[in-house]
């Protein structure tokens, strides 16, 4: 187990708070990194996406780097632009 793995599992144990904070926040950066991939994998620029979203390569920059405040209905269509579909799982946390 690495040195950060193993802090934020200790932090997680210690306080409440951290623990909730750190999975919502890993939750947010993973949205993000797997919209970046979906569009690396098509071989689009963030800026060819813009222009299938009628928007600017800021507003995607921002979608791909802070995903916590993505609508359902932007990240739908993201995934049309980029030749995917959005699919949703429910998993039960451990």
């Amino acid at each position: 187990m690495s040195d950060v793995k193993r802090y934020v599992q200790q932090r997680a144990e210690r306080d409440a708070e951290f623990a909730e904070n750190y999975a919502i926040g890993y939750a947010d950066f993973k949205i993000g990194v797997i919209l970046r991939q979906a569009r690396e994998a098509a071989g689009l620029t963030q800026d060819e996406v813009a222009q299938k979203l009628r928007t600017k390569k800021s507003a995607i920059s921002r979608i791909e780097n802070h995903a916590d405040d993505v609508r359902l209905s932007t990240i739908r269509r993201y995934a049309e632009a980029v030749g995917t579909s959005l699919q949703i799982r429910l998993a039960v946390s451990q």
